[in-house]
């Protein structure tokens, strides 16, 4: 049996809608597209035809991944954690010692994690360094720069 991947209710939703628009919309589109290139005559030669059936076989790979990423979730709803320590989920704000600067992360999954927008993967160095921390506890965390050190001010379940 195959492990389950844990991933957060947005995550999970924002999954679901991209199969939906690639079954409903994106499948229908690409189907009109080799149509409208065989129409075009030869195919041999038909780079709107080899264009339509490379994105067709992207739309069809990126449903079925899409449909595996789904089915081995394991939907997290972190409103409903109730913890002090850092667990999956959890919304992180850190101080950093040698900046001097707060920054926050939360913890999520890995087809979640967007460091633009302070998600990082549970899996990433310094997600599995915050987990089982608490409030007030100093982290060392390895990173290609070297070690960075951070207090945990904040942990929220949201």
């Amino acid at each position: 049996m195959e492990e389950t991947v844990p991933m957060t209710t947005e995550g999970h939703q924002r999954l679901q809608d991209e199969l939906k628009n690639l079954v409903r919309f994106e499948r229908q589109k690409v189907v009109q597209d080799i149509a409208e290139a065989r129409s075009h005559g030869d195919l041999s030669e038909n780079a709107e035809y080899d264009a339509a059936k490379d994105r067709q076989g992207f739309v069809e790979g990126r449903i079925k991944e899409l449909n595996h990423k789904i089915a081995v979730a394991q939907v997290i709803d972190p409103a409903t954690i109730k913890s002090d320590k850092i667990v999956f989920g959890a919304k992180v704000t850190l101080f950093d010692i040698d900046t001097e600067k707060e920054v926050t992360y939360q913890i999520v999954g890995v087809d979640e994690a967007d460091i633009k927008v302070g998600k990082i993967s549970i899996t990433s160095p310094v997600g599995r360094a915050l987990v089982g921390h608490k409030v007030d506890e100093e982290v060392n965390i390895n990173v290609p720069s070297g070690v960075k050190v951070y207090e945990i001010t904040d942990i929220e379940y949201s």
